[in-house]
């Protein structure tokens, strides 16, 4: 069953098409990879389903409901969650600091500072935060400052504070970027345990490794278009991938 469909999406930047006629059908419970070169419209996409960019034209509907013309905050509460390519941590606050405040802020539609003493009184609360530090692999580290943090472990607690609020469809933009092989081997593991409690995940990714590991889907953009969909087998010998992506090189 489709859990995200989008129809017809345009967004230009002056005399730029960032976005060009996008149709995009995402299956619940699968992996749904987006690749393509640099500037070929990827975060642009991501960045309208999270309401960071209103399209001109077009739909984004989430489990039927639409997406568009609706503050971050709202779409987040619907069960969307977005990991970056820099993580958006609070550098100064413990990591189990960092899981506890996704989760007053999905429950009570916001955080503010003076609610921080209340964090220590709400055991289910932190009992929720250890529970997923435990799931990513950072439960020996929850009282170390986030800044602290390797650029992989940055990267776990970024999804560990998406994990904690129950998403049901989780957006990955380059999930391993920077990151050394063993531990974008440690991500794919990871993500792969995650995909056992069926979130649906759109990973944008350059590493064709990771692509080829994780995705179901593959869908390729070029200058702002997607110009081929299909399954990994398919996409690898696509000599039109090949010539966008690659120069004509095989994947």
């Amino acid at each position: 069953m489709g859990i995200l469909k989008v129809r017809n999406l345009n967004k230009n930047f002056g005399g730029l098409k960032a976005l060009n006629e996008i149709n995009l059908d995402v299956e619940e419970g699968t992996v749904h990879a987006i690749i393509g070169p640099n500037g070929a419209g990827k975060s642009t996409l991501l960045n309208t389903f999270v309401g960071r960019l209103v399209p001109d034209t077009g739909e984004v509907n989430f489990d039927d409901q639409p997406l568009l013309n609706r503050q971050p905050y709202e779409i987040n509460q619907m069960g969307v969650c977005r990991v970056f390519q820099t993580p958006e941590i609070f550098g100064e606050l413990s990591l189990l600091d960092n899981v506890m405040i996704p989760t007053f802020a999905k429950r009570d539609g916001s955080f503010v500072l003076n609610g921080w003493g209340r964090m220590d009184r709400e055991t289910d609360v932190n009992d929720q935060a250890e529970h997923v530090l435990e799931d990513v692999g950072l439960a020996d580290q929850r009282n170390e400052l986030a800044n602290s943090l390797s650029r992989g472990d940055k990267r776990r607690l970024e999804l560990a504070m998406c994990l904690v609020q129950a998403p049901r469809l989780l957006l990955l933009d380059e999930p391993t970027a920077g990151m050394s092989r063993a531990d974008t081997n440690n991500t794919i593991d990871l993500l792969k345990r995650i995909g056992e409690r069926g979130i649906t995940k759109i990973v944008i990714e350059h590493d064709m490794h990771v692509v080829f590991s994780l995705a179901e889907k593959i869908s390729v953009m070029a200058q702002g278009a997607v110009i081929v969909e299909g399954a990994p087998d398919e996409i690898k010998g696509d000599p039109k991938v090949q010539e966008a992506y690659l120069g004509g090189a095989h994947l």
